[in-house]
């Protein structure tokens, strides 16, 4: 794990001054290294598994690139994310596309692009997407996505598993598989439990497992006693098992991070016997420390209750703060050698709820300061907006000694262009 004082405060500071802040920097290499140290340690506990990257924790350029370098494939949940993964040189064949709720405009696009790439695969957890997919022409290959009744997480927010929005009730799977197994070319099974999983939400996590995974060979067996699917033995139900991604990185300084190969053993054991492939698909555990949020300081203020600090970022640059009551470890890189202050670190949006610390030890603030956040590059500046009218932040791209602008700093008129009188 990358904790934020691995970050080099030199390298930082010159990032900061060449290209201003708020500043997103990503780090290519450590993607690549999240992906391959995940990928060893599932091919050493399991037969032949597919690792896919969730392209939701960070769509940018960078990231994307870096990941289909490694020879991994990318899951999709909208059709943005698939556009996004095609511009960074993913063929579709490979893509995965995760449809939740989607748009008319996104079911569209998909089957468009299944039309030219057939093996592109449509996973939907409603009967009315199904129908919606059947009404367009589309007979492709499909899978069902499964609500296991179980969630876990870092959040009630993420745990999808047990939220009824996410994938068909368990027990209508087997007959709804059945009525896929005729009108489309129906090639598996999906879930996801949750997002943030640590070592005390495993039990949870690998109990929703091996509940998909007794489902999948439940519905297996059904579609063989169904002569119309065409199944032939259970054995031939299905091509894979897609149990999702949900790994989690620690974000407070004194949470350990994933060991790996008891993960991987965990995920096998629960998993069991299984006629199909095993799929996995971690996004936040490749991209979350792989990058980091810069802003100055431009204002201290002292209070009797503490001190606060007013930085040039803010819920609209990192919501999770805001939205999930989420911890980022924050960081004084221009001053780590001062007396350390109890400090509350906040942007400059009109809300008690623009700020990324409260009351959190801090080495002592002066305005101009550059201040870095860390664990920002999953679900960061996917998630950032322009409330209050404030443009969106440039992000670099780090790559050894290399960095560059991948994203540019929006301006005013990026804001308003196309507001019409």
């Amino acid at each position: 794990m990358r904790r934020l004082d691995d970050w080099d405060a030199t390298r930082l500071e010159g990032l900061a001054d060449q290209y201003d802040t708020p500043l997103y920097v990503i780090d290519r290499e450590r993607v690549r290294e999240n992906l391959r140290r995940f990928r060893d340690a599932v091919e050493s506990a399991l037969p032949n598994p597919r690792v896919m990257y969730a392209a939701k924790a960070n769509t940018g350029p960078a990231v994307l690139e870096a990941v289909l370098e490694t020879g991994t494939e990318i899951e999709c949940a909208a059709r943005g994310e698939l556009q996004r993964a095609i511009a960074a040189g993913a063929e579709p064949d490979t893509l995965r596309y995760t449809a939740v709720n989607p748009p008319a405009a996104d079911l569209d696009y998909a089957v468009e692009l299944a039309s030219d790439h057939p093996e592109l695969t449509v996973t939907a957890g409603a009967r009315d997407t199904f129908d919606r997919l059947a009404e367009r022409g589309y007979d492709g290959r499909v899978a069902v996505r499964v609500n296991p009744g179980i969630g876990t997480g870092h959040h009630e927010k993420v745990a999808t598993g047990k939220d009824a929005k996410f994938g068909i009730p368990a027990e209508e799977v087997p007959a709804v598989a059945a009525d896929l197994a005729e009108r489309f070319e129906l090639v598996g099974l999906h879930a996801h439990v949750g997002s943030g999983v640590l070592h005390d939400d495993l039990d949870d996590h690998c109990r929703a497992i091996e509940t998909v995974a007794d489902l999948a060979r439940e519905t297996a067996a059904h579609l063989a006693d169904t002569p119309a699917t065409g199944v032939d033995a259970p054995a031939a139900a299905f091509e894979f098992v897609d149990f999702g991604g949900g790994f989690g990185v620690p974000y407070r300084p004194d949470e350990a991070p994933l060991d790996l190969s008891v993960v991987a053993e965990r995920v096998a054991a629960a998993v069991g016997e299984l006629p199909a492939r095993v799929e996995l698909e971690p996004g936040r555990y490749v991209a979350a420390d792989a990058g980091t949020l810069l802003t100055r300081v431009n204002t201290v203020k002292e209070t009797p209750e503490t001190t606060v600090v007013g930085v040039d970022a803010s819920l609209a640059t990192l919501v999770r703060p805001a939205m999930f009551d989420a911890y980022h470890a924050v960081r004084n890189v221009s001053g780590a050698d001062r007396e350390t202050v109890s400090a509350s670190v906040g942007g400059p949006c009109c809300t008690s709820a623009d700020v990324f610390c409260t009351d959190r030890p801090l080495a002592a603030p002066e305005r101009g300061d550059l201040l870095a956040v860390g664990n920002a590059g999953a679900y960061g500046y996917e998630l950032a907006s322009r409330f209050h009218s404030q443009p969106l932040p440039a992000e670099v791209a780090v790559d050894g000694d290399e960095a560059r602008v991948r994203r540019e700093r929006e301006t005013m008129a990026d804001v308003t262009r196309l507001e019409r009188d």
